[in-house]
């Protein structure tokens, strides 16, 4: 069987599911080069139907995130959003559309407009010829859901799946058991009651962007005195309560108002606070929140095997604390879980229903995307106006060159194989240097990336070498990026990889099954250096998606400080 997956929403994006296994997956940001770019991902959906070779008339199903699609917007359009959110005619038209829903669901005029909402998603659809009866809608918390429990595949036991996001179809955040291949729902949190738009107004009020820039707030709450902390975290933590007839959600406390509709709320509230303060309280506040919820569900359902998706489970070191309590005896995060992976949730959710669980395996790697051969790439080479005098040569295999260049203090794109799915790079498309060497730090940050100073990187490690650098007294799996860990006395083999204040590491473990090129390289690095790992980050300029096309790579190598680029078995280097 196969299902068309698409998140037509924020992080948009397209993937092809076929009999247990994503055979391929974009977001359209790539194809588009607008980060974050929302709306109906009509270069993702050709691209995977491409890769894949299949024509629209074959598709069985088309799974779409979502029973309600939010207006597309863009970045300036978002901002001017928060912004006017509590003005006094964005409110009364909010009040309006309110009490007219609630006057025409009574009515069976509510259907139809339910059904005319949805036409337009589905007319681009049929205009790219996919038939409209092919189409299902999935509930946005019922993808979240189906992600991380037939992302885990794990039908043996019962599974406690949750979900936490900003807002999807009209809810923030689910509880359901995940038993024998089908999902129950047990309990769901209202929007109004949001901590992630809680988080994503604050990240406003910091003059970043929400919904984009939450993990630069996760990012420097480690500097932040406690002292500071704890006075944002006693403001934030009064908004929330937990009631104990209702142990499976949460609620806004008296004075709080709905969490998305907050900006003169938080802006009084937090008024001539320091910044790292705020960014250490929120953490804080959405760390403590997420705990208490955990083990609430925990007791309440007697599960300790979890598995999460959504958004606000990309807060990796919510993820750690989550992952270290007593109460869990396995985690499972489906990896790049925003909305972006809602097309892997809806295709997952329409196939457990349609044909069953018997052909779903567990996740595996994430390199769904496109792949170029050498000749393509020399032919991008040759067309390429380079600004800046090159040379360039080929390397059959180029791992180990990549290695010595590393190993000797450089900093190194990598541009090889399918291209990986999500918010964070694996290997594939990177930016590498030696985690020994704290000076690249600064180098990557001012010349090539132009992003906060405060940002850590990470470390792709050998996963036969974890342990050696990890604290994981649990064995808990982590080829994704989306958890973080203490690091070892080894550790300190990795310092300009890991977060300089705390000394945590979110990283890739990598294996020689599902990436062996790039454990190739590292592997030769440890021959070289003694050490089982490399820094990576993603191969962008800050504010723009990860490479996608060959062309994009080349012009983040002419454009930044960059001076090598490894694509494919290709070795570019200014001159």
């Amino acid at each position: 069987m196969l299902i068309l997956g698409i998140n037509d929403g924020h992080t948009a994006a397209a993937c092809l599911y076929q009999d247990g296994q994503v055979r391929a997956a974009i977001q359209e940001e790539r194809l588009r080069r607008i980060k974050n770019w929302s709306g109906m991902p009509t270069e993702a959906i050709a691209t995977v139907l491409r890769m894949t070779d299949t024509r629209p008339e074959e598709i069985d199903f088309v799974a779409l995130n979502g029973r309600w699609a939010a207006f597309p917007m863009t970045r300036e359009q978002l901002m001017e959003e928060y912004r006017t959110i509590n003005d006094l005619g964005v409110s009364l038209q909010r009040s309006a559309k309110r009490a007219i829903t609630r006057a025409a669901q009574a009515t069976p005029l509510y259907g139809l407009h339910q059904e005319r909402r949805q036409a337009g998603r589905i007319r681009e659809l049929v205009r790219m010829g996919i038939p409209a009866e092919r189409v299902v809608c999935v509930d946005h918390h019922t993808a979240h859901a189906a992600a991380a429990y037939y992302g885990q595949a794990n039908f043996d036991d019962d599974v406690l799946v949750l979900t936490c996001d900003g807002v999807g179809d009209g809810l923030c955040a689910t509880v359901s058991i995940g038993r024998n291949g089908r999902l129950e729902r047990l309990h769901a949190v209202e929007k109004a009651d949001s901590i992630g738009n809680i988080y994503a107004m604050v990240t406003y009020l910091m003059g970043m962007v929400p919904l984009e820039h939450e993990y630069k707030l996760m990012g420097l709450a480690p500097y932040a005195d406690p002292k500071g902390v704890e006075k944002v975290y006693e403001a934030l933590r009064r908004l929330i309560r937990f009631d104990a007839r209702n142990p499976l959600g949460w609620e806004r406390a008296a004075g709080c108002p709905e969490t998305y509709c907050s900006y003169r709320f938080f802006h009084r509230l937090l008024d001539r606070l320091r910044f790292d303060w705020i960014a250490g309280g929120v953490q804080k506040f959405t760390e403590a929140v997420l705990l208490e919820w955990v083990r609430n569900c925990i007791r309440e359902t007697g599960l300790h095997r979890l598995a999460l998706g959504g958004g606000v489970f990309m807060n990796v070191k919510a993820n750690k604390l989550i992952m270290e309590l007593p109460e869990v005896q396995e985690l499972f995060v489906y990896p790049s879980c925003g909305d972006e992976t809602n097309a892997m949730g809806a295709a997952y959710s329409v196939y457990a229903e349609k044909a069953g669980t018997a052909k779903m395996t567990p996740l595996q790697d994430l390199y769904w995307g496109p792949e170029f051969s050498d000749e393509e790439v020399e032919q991008a080479l040759r067309r390429f106006r380079f600004r800046t005098p090159v040379r360039y040569g080929r390397d059959v295999p180029i791992e180990p060159r990549v290695a010595r260049l590393l190993a000797g203090g450089n900093i190194v794109a990598r541009y090889k194989g399918r291209e990986e799915f999500g918010a964070r790079s694996l290997g594939n498309r990177s930016i590498l240097a030696d985690p020994r060497n704290t000076n690249v730090v600064r180098e990557i940050n001012e010349a090539i990336k132009a992003r906060d100073f405060w940002m850590p990187f990470c470390p792709s490690v050998l996963a036969e070498r974890s342990a050696d650098y990890l604290v994981n007294p649990k064995g808990v799996r982590a080829p994704y990026m989306i958890l973080s860990f203490d690091t070892t006395g080894g550790g300190s083999e990795l310092r300009a990889g890991i977060h300089p204040f705390d000394r945590t590491a979110r990283p890739q473990e990598v294996s020689a099954e599902w990436n062996p090129d790039y454990h190739a390289l590292i592997k030769e690095f440890e021959r070289l250096t003694g050490v089982g790992a490399v820094l990576n980050t993603s191969f962008n300029l800050h504010g723009f998606p990860i490479v996608s096309r060959p062309e994009d790579a080349l012009d983040v190598l002419d454009r930044s400080g960059l001076r090598h680029l490894a694509i494919g078995n290709w070795l570019v280097s200014k001159e």
